[in-house]
């Protein structure tokens, strides 16, 4: 922190160097009184400061006389302002910070004390000219002190509240790291902690795995910033009620939601899906990759390692994998390789790859007609198309690939090549 601002008396005329003395010194005899008039002010206009104790007001009050004599005495000439002479308004802010007062609400109470201390300045001044332009003398050096003080005291609330998250990220990656060795704290802080996010030995969990893929805004990749931004997104209320345990770490930031009494899995992979829609409208685009879940903290290596592989399935621009979601014959299609891709016959990619271009409708009804279990009139009406529509697409299908929906190994055949189509990131509606 740089030299305080000089307050000293200005270049004024005898007389208003004495009316500017006169003032000061009436409101130095009255200084006790303005006191309890600021502290009942803030009482009043502060509300976190209403529900305090007497205490606490003889703290502030003890603050405010502190304040007032210092800026009388730098009015008057007597003495500069150095940040050594702000020790005692640095340790307040510290007591306020740690009290859990926002840092609004103590910037509120300089503005309070300024305006007090300035309607008595006026007050003391009566109505004469010479008086009304001493007191405007004193405007500018009053400004200075009060923005001087504010930005020490708001310095110590930042340092307060950057040494409160460091510490407390510190004790969720402590966390974070001794459950993924596949164990729940026992005893100790990391216990308080546990079970603040309602994390015990055998709590059903899931785990998710975010990285940051772009920022639309900028062009930039993944950074701190982003990682940040979807911690703080993920912390807001989901479906559950209670905290969740999110950690930025390695370039990823890592979630363990608890599965709680009247969830299950779907509604965290419905939330966690919301939080990357959110950050994507706000310019920050993620890939997700969602656990199935762990039965307790001996499972979680497990469940991270699967977030982790889900988010291979993810494409290039983003999206959730969840893997609670998806079957086993899902799962197996999206990991497909190369090679798979190669073994599809020709004719049923070429027949997808055209249908893709023309909306899809063969695929729709290839999904329906399974889903219906070979039912064609039940997939008809799912599609809401005519029964004849249903059965002429079949028969189109038949046609150009060989393989015949009504034989389940064709089926098979059919389902595997649209999932592999799916899995590179062709469907429209793969996530």
């Amino acid at each position: 922190m740089p030299r305080g601002p000089t307050l000293g008396v200005p270049a004024l005329t005898e007389p208003l160097s004495r009316e500017r003395h006169r003032i000061l010194h009436a409101v130095q005899d009255r200084l006790g009184d303005v006191a309890k008039t600021a502290v009942a002010v803030m009482r009043t206009e502060i509300p976190s400061y209403a529900l305090q104790d007497e205490r606490f007001f003889d703290d502030v009050r003890d603050q405010v006389l502190t304040h007032y004599r210092m800026q009388l005495a730098a009015l008057a000439g007597d003495r500069d302002i150095a940040p050594e002479d702000l020790v005692f308004s640095r340790a307040a802010a510290m007591r306020r910070a740690r009290a859990g007062f926002a840092l609004e609400d103590w910037i509120s109470a300089f503005r309070v004390g300024r305006q007090v201390l300035w309607d008595a300045l006026l007050d003391c001044a009566g109505t004469s000219a010479e008086a009304q332009q001493a007191a405007l003398s004193l405007v500018t050096p009053l400004m200075r002190y009060v923005d001087y003080a504010s930005t020490h005291a708001a310095q110590a609330y930042v340092e307060y509240e950057q040494h409160v998250v460091a510490d407390a990220d510190g004790q969720r990656r402590d966390l974070l790291d001794q459950l993924l060795a596949g164990t729940a704290p026992t005893r100790g802080p990391l216990l308080a902690a546990a079970q603040a996010y309602g994390i015990g030995p055998h709590s059903p969990m899931t785990a998710v795995v975010a990285v940051c893929v772009g920022d639309t805004r900028t062009g930039d990749r993944a950074s701190a910033e982003h990682g940040y931004a979807t911690n703080a997104s993920i912390g807001i209320a989901g479906p559950w009620a209670g905290r969740t345990l999110v950690v930025v770490r390695h370039g990823e930031v890592v979630a363990v939601p608890v599965v709680r009494t009247g969830m299950d899995a779907e509604d965290i992979c419905t939330h966690f899906e919301a939080v990357q829609r959110r950050l994507a409208r706000e310019g920050i685009i993620l890939s997700m990759g969602i656990s199935t879940v762990a039965k307790g903290a001996g499972e979680l290596p497990r469940a991270y390692e699967e977030a982790r592989a889900a988010l291979d399935l993810v494409p290039s621009g983003g999206g959730v994998a969840a893997l609670p979601r998806l079957s086993p014959f899902d799962y197996l299609a999206l990991r497909a390789d190369d090679l798979a891709r190669q073994l599809v016959d020709p004719r049923v990619r070429a027949l997808l790859e055209d249908d893709r271009r023309r909306g899809d409708t063969l695929a729709t009804t290839i999904r329906a007609f399974a889903e219906a279990d070979l039912n064609l009139r039940l997939a008809a009406d799912r599609l809401r198309v005519h029964h004849n529509t249903a059965h002429y697409r079949l028969r189109r299908i038949e046609e150009r690939t060989g393989r015949n929906p009504r034989r389940i190994a064709d089926l098979l055949d059919l389902l595997v090549a649209l999932a592999i189509r799916d899995g590179a990131g062709e469907g429209e509606d793969h996530q």
